[in-house]
């Protein structure tokens, strides 16, 4: 089976790649040098060209912060981008596995978010997210993974950033937004889980299990890298960024990942070798 990857260079590509290969499927690693998903024409060159059987849509604009004043090209990238993927994959008959996030929702609930649950994103990086999604359903044959608070070995990410400012007199985090730290693998191994078990096509969260803060992530990272620091709890009035976030953004994943405190073990275990 052949499986084309747009972003491929990015954090979860990379990860992805090699993890889909690993278990036997043809891949084809695209990134903006080799397949601008802004280019229909181009998009569908590519797609023809390579015939695979599924894409999985990983290029994205994720800075959350400056989507809010370059709504442009956020808007292309995560929405024209994602629409012109999902009516030549409609066309070719090919299966598209896009990636999503927590940020669709409001942050106003105060249980679970099933992936059925009303949507209503508070930030342009939401919004262009939710829009990606509703061109990919327009594909049929689609999956949507909605994931969270991401990190992984190949990208800036908030792990790494805070082992870089272990040796700080103090570091503040924000500890009233709740969500499911998640690592890019475990992402990366559900969307296999998806496509080897054939799952029904729709919407999935592929999060960690369980939930923490920001300040609870950033506590059990010290705690398992064994640094002593100054880490104090802070509240997002404190922290004002230009997007608004979810204050509370967990998601039911129905076990499709690993609970969020092994994965990071094991991230930093790796890290550490």
């Amino acid at each position: 089976m052949k499986i084309l990857v747009t972003g491929a260079n990015g954090m979860l590509g990379q990860d992805l790649c090699p993890i889909l290969q690993d278990e036997g499927f043809e891949v084809i690693e695209t990134d903006i040098d080799t397949l601008d998903i802004t280019n229909i024409k181009n998009v569908e060159d590519v797609l023809n060209s390579k015939k695979p059987d599924y894409v999985i849509h990983c290029a994205a604009y994720t800075n959350v912060d400056k989507a809010e004043e370059d709504i442009e090209t956020a808007h292309k990238i995560n929405v024209t981008g994602s629409e012109n993927l999902s009516k030549i994959c409609k066309k070719l008959d090919i299966t598209l596995v896009y990636i999503s996030t927590d940020y669709v929702f409001d942050g106003t609930k105060k249980e679970k978010y099933l992936p059925s649950d009303k949507t209503n994103p508070q930030s342009v990086y939401g919004k262009t997210k939710l829009e990606g999604e509703k061109a990919v359903q327009k594909c049929e044959k689609y999956y949507i993974t909605r994931t969270s608070w991401l990190y992984g070995h190949h990208g800036k990410n908030f792990v790494e950033t805070m082992i870089s400012l272990k040796d700080k007199d103090e570091i503040k985090v924000v500890d009233d937004q709740v969500g499911c730290p998640t690592w890019t693998v475990e992402l990366a191994n559900g969307i296999v889980k998806l496509i080897e078990e054939k799952a029904p096509y729709g919407i999935y969260h592929v999060c960690g299990s369980g939930k923490t803060s920001w300040y609870g992530f950033a506590k059990k990272i010290f705690e398992l890298c064994g640094y002593k620091v100054n880490l104090q709890p802070c509240t997002t009035s404190e922290f004002p960024r230009p997007a608004k976030r979810p204050a509370y953004s967990v998601m039911e994943n129905n076990k499709i990942c690993r609970n969020w405190e092994t994965a990071l073990k094991e991230y930093l275990e790796l890290r550490c070798e």
